[in-house]
């Protein structure tokens, strides 16, 4: 029942991502913003770690590969997407890129975890991308962001989609608590670096800021990635990368009454192709089960 709900629930908390650096961002740059967030996560886990004596990693290999998927899916994804969103990338168009990882994802699988795409999952990557395309039209209709953004977007989502493959190739059986920590002590040290190397480091200590910071630490770090690394533990790398179609609308559904986005009939049909390219992609799942 839990495993059931749990594609639902990341969505819903990974879409609220976006927002949260849309809110936090004014305040703070972007590695100064994830170098605090990220620490604070490392803290918090490497605490509760010892506390339940958790089971660390047996080799000094093991580490590394789990440090890996740290800076991939920590520092590279989130440090591009929060750069690019610095840079004026809108949280719509930022959402939309993001959307596209089943697509690198499809095209990375072959080689890395040798799991065949069939048919009518790649029907189902068309569809959601389609679909993708239709909720982000009004982002496109005015896309002025800078191509430096656009670029540092693209390559948040290369990361995630290396980083998701690499975890399930080489760290499916890590410990949740004791793995999650080296990976978010991993992304740390990048972010502090680019900091400390390229950034000011001034904080503007506000309302939002604070709960902005409050919520990517507790609600996306620490409840998003945790489901997210049980889902890619769970399930075919294919099936948990179809999840990411969904963002986008779901973030338009978000940003809606906070910002008073509206949704025209072009995003509805999207909504639609969206829901029905994951239903494909994963339509293998249930006749397997």
């Amino acid at each position: 029942m839990l495993l059931s709900s749990a594609p639902g629930l990341f969505v819903v908390l990974w879409s609220t991502g976006f927002i949260g650096a849309k809110l936090g961002l004014p305040y703070a740059e972007p590695a100064t913003f994830l170098a605090m967030r990220f620490a604070l996560v490392s803290v918090i886990l490497g605490v509760i770690a010892l506390l339940a004596h958790a089971a660390w990693p047996k080799s000094w290999m093991e580490t590394f590969h789990i440090m890996v998927v740290g800076l991939l899916v920590h520092g590279v994804y989130l440090g591009g997407v929060f750069a690019g969103i610095d840079l004026g990338v809108s949280a719509g168009d930022s959402a939309l890129i993001v959307g596209m990882q089943p697509i690198l994802t499809a095209i990375f699988i072959g080689p890395m975890l040798s799991e065949r795409v069939e048919p009518r999952q790649w029907m189902g990557f068309v569809l959601g991308t389609i679909g993708v395309t239709l909720v982000s039209l009004r982002y496109l209709g005015a896309f002025d962001s800078s191509f430096e953004g656009v670029m540092l977007c693209v390559l948040a989502v290369v990361g995630m989609s290396l980083g998701t493959l690499y975890q399930k190739r080489f760290c499916a059986g890590m410990n949740l608590l004791s793995g999650s920590f080296l990976q978010f002590v991993a992304a740390t040290l990048m972010m502090g670096a680019i900091a400390y190397g390229f950034e000011s480091r001034i904080v503007q200590w506000s309302g939002e800021f604070i709960f902005a910071l409050v919520w990517l630490v507790f609600i996306l770090s620490l409840g998003a990635m945790t489901v997210l690394w049980v889902l890619i533990r769970a399930q075919a790398a294919t099936q948990v990368a179809s999840l990411f179609f969904l963002v986008p609308p779901v973030t338009a559904l978000v940003a809606w009454p906070l910002f008073g986005e509206t949704l025209n009939l072009k995003s509805l049909a999207g909504m639609a192709l969206v829901v029905g390219g994951v239903l494909l992609v994963k339509s293998r799942e249930r006749s397997d089960a």
